[in-house]
């Protein structure tokens, strides 16, 4: 018997209600579950809307998908190029070890290029080995010299509405 074919295709309109099972399987590994609010509705208007924020690409094997990437375009104002963020990666446990992930990232390295990118970044929990290991078989290097901040929920609103900023009275 031949080994399962291994694709690598872009997500499409209607596909919505697919990537959020991703992302709730990924929550759900990364025991974050209770966090994922994010509907097939706000998908659609985020991956295909009048103005898309990410994409998303399948790792398929016989073309059934058992792997997804989420990303969008940023910026390095030292480099003066764009790159890709990986925000989520996640393949199916039953599908691990078939080198679904490895292409998923491939084809992110390549997509990079491609687009006059100068890297491919991505962060990871730090409990997470096994992805951190596999990172390291690919050349990856963790950034320790940095912290990730975020502002979101009230605090994002409160800084809003914060005044000094230009235009602000």
């Amino acid at each position: 018997m031949s080994a399962p074919r291994l694709t690598i295709r872009a997500a499409v309109p209607g596909e919505e209600s697919l990537v959020l099972r991703f992302i709730r399987d990924l929550a759900e590994y990364e025991r974050l579950a209770d966090q994922v609010v994010a509907t097939p509705q706000d998908l659609h208007k985020a991956l295909f809307g009048p103005r898309p924020y990410a994409e998303v690409v399948f790792g398929c094997l016989d073309e059934r998908p058992v792997g997804f990437a989420l990303f969008f375009h940023n910026f390095s104002t030292f480099l003066g190029k764009p790159g890709i963020y990986l925000e989520d990666l996640f393949v199916l446990p039953a599908a691990r070890g078939a080198g679904v992930g490895k292409a998923l990232l491939s084809h992110l390295a390549r997509l990079t290029l491609e687009r006059g990118g100068a890297r491919l970044d991505w962060s990871v929990l730090d409990w997470n080995e096994p992805s951190i290991g596999f990172y390291r078989t690919l050349g990856a290097v963790p950034l320790d010299d940095w912290t990730v901040f975020r502002l979101s929920g009230p605090g994002l609103a409160q800084l809003a509405q914060a005044q000094g900023g230009p235009g602000r009275r």
